[in-house]
C-alpha cells in the first residue's frame, strides 16, 4: 500500500482527501491545528501535530510515496497585514517539504496553488497560459511555491505537479472564520434573517468549485494522471454573478429580502472564471452543481 502524506489534513480540502484516500493508501496527516482542532480519525490514519516548516515535516516528506501539500496561510487579508508571515509559511514551508522529498523515493509531489496567482484577468476564461500577476502577498507566495515545485522537477528530477483551484466551497468551510468566502458570508447573514451584503453592484463574476470536485482532481493526480512539471486549473468553467449567488442562498432558505449593496472593495477583481480544458484532457469533470452544493452547506 502506497504511503501518502497530506499536509493540512484537518482543513477543508485535506479532510475530504483523508476521507477519499484512507482505505486505499497508508495516510499520514500533518497539521499544526492553527485553524482547527485534532480530529477523530480512523485507526489506520497516522496524525502528526506539527508545522510544515519543522524538521519533523521535512523528515516525513522523505518517508512517503506521495505528498499532497494543502497546508498554507490562506487569508489574503492576513497576507496584506503580515507578508513576512505569509511568505514564511507558504514559501519556506513548501521548500522544507520539497527538500525532504528530494532525498526520498517520491512518486509525486502535488501542490495546491490558487487562482489568485493570475491577479486581475486580462482575458476570460482564464487558462493556464494567462499572465501571472498576483495582487496580494498571498497570491505571490502561492505562485512562488508553484515555481519552486516546477524548478525542483527540472533541477532535481522531483516529480511534482500543481493545481490552481478557483473559488472553493463545501460544508466544511468554516463560517466563523472572518476570512471565509462570500458563500459563507451570505449563508451566515441569511440564516440570521439579515440580507446578503454585496460590495459593488453584484455584477462581479466568479467560478465556484466544490471541494469534492477539487478532491477528484487530486485523486487523478495521485493515481498518476497528468504530467509532472505542469499546472492545471481546477474550476467548473461556469460563470456565476455575485447577485445571482445571493438570490440562490435566499431561495434555499425560502426568504425574500432586499440585498444590501455597499461600495465596491478597492482592488476587487471584477470577473474571474476558469478554462478547464487542460484538466479535462486528463479525465477531470466537475460534477457538483452549485445550487445543490449550497443546499448541502445550508443542511
Amino acid at each position: 500500500m502506497k504511503k501518502v502524506l497530506i499536509t493540512g489534513g484537518v482543513g477543508q480540502i485535506g479532510s475530504y482527501l483523508v476521507d477519499s484516500m484512507h482505505n486505499d493508501f497508508e495516510v499520514t496527516v500533518l497539521d499544526n491545528l492553527s485553524s482547527g482542532k485534532e480530529p477523530e480519525l480512523a485507526d489506520n490514519i497516522h496524525f502528526v501535530k506539527e508545522d510544515i516548516r519543522s524538521p519533523m515535516a521535512k523528515e516525513l516528506a522523505g518517508e512517503n510515496d506521495i505528498i499532497i501539500h494543502t497546508a498554507a496561510q490562506i487569508s489574503v487579508a492576513k497576507s496584506m497585514d503580515d507578508p513576512v508571515f505569509d511568505a514564511d509559511n507558504n514559501v519556506f514551508g513548501t521548500i522544507n517539504l520539497l527538500e525532504g522529498a528530494r532525498f526520498g523515493n517520491l512518486e509525486r509531489f502535488i501542490y495546491i496553488s490558487s487562482a489568485a496567482v493570475y491577479g486581475n484577468p486580462e482575458y476570460l476564461p482564464v487558462d493556464e497560459k494567462h499572465p501571472q500577476d498576483p495582487m496580494s502577498p498571498y497570491g505571490a507566495s502561492k505562485f512562488c511555491g508553484e515555481r519552486y515545485c516546477c524548478m525542483y522537477h527540472k533541477a532535481y528530477g522531483l516529480p511534482s505537479v500543481c493545481i490552481r483551484p478557483f473559488n472553493i466551497y463545501s460544508p466544511r468551510q468554516d463560517p466563523s472564520n472572518p476570512y471565509s468566502g462570500v458563500i459563507s458570508k451570505f449563508i451566515g447573514r441569511v440564516r440570521q434573517d439579515m440580507p446578503p451584503v454585496i460590495f459593488g453592484d453584484g455584477s462581479n463574476t466568479r467560478d465556484f468549485v466544490s471541494a469534492h470536485d477539487v478532491v477528484d482532481m487530486l485523486m487523478l493526480l495521485a493515481n498518476g494522471h497528468g504530467d509532472n512539471g505542469e499546472v492545471y486549473n481546477v474550476g467548473t468553467g461556469k460563470v456565476t454573478r455575485i447577485d445571482e449567488l445571493a438570490h440562490m442562498v435566499m431561495d434555499i432558505f425560502g426568504k425574500d429580502m432586499e440585498i444590501e449593496f455597499r461600495d465596491a472593495m478597492p482592488g476587487d477583481i471584477k470577473d474571474s472564471y476558469s478554462d478547464i480544458s487542460k484538466a479535462k484532457s486528463i479525465g477531470f469533470e466537475p460534477k457538483k452543481d452549485l445550487y445543490k452544493g449550497l443546499e448541502e452547506i445550508v443542511g
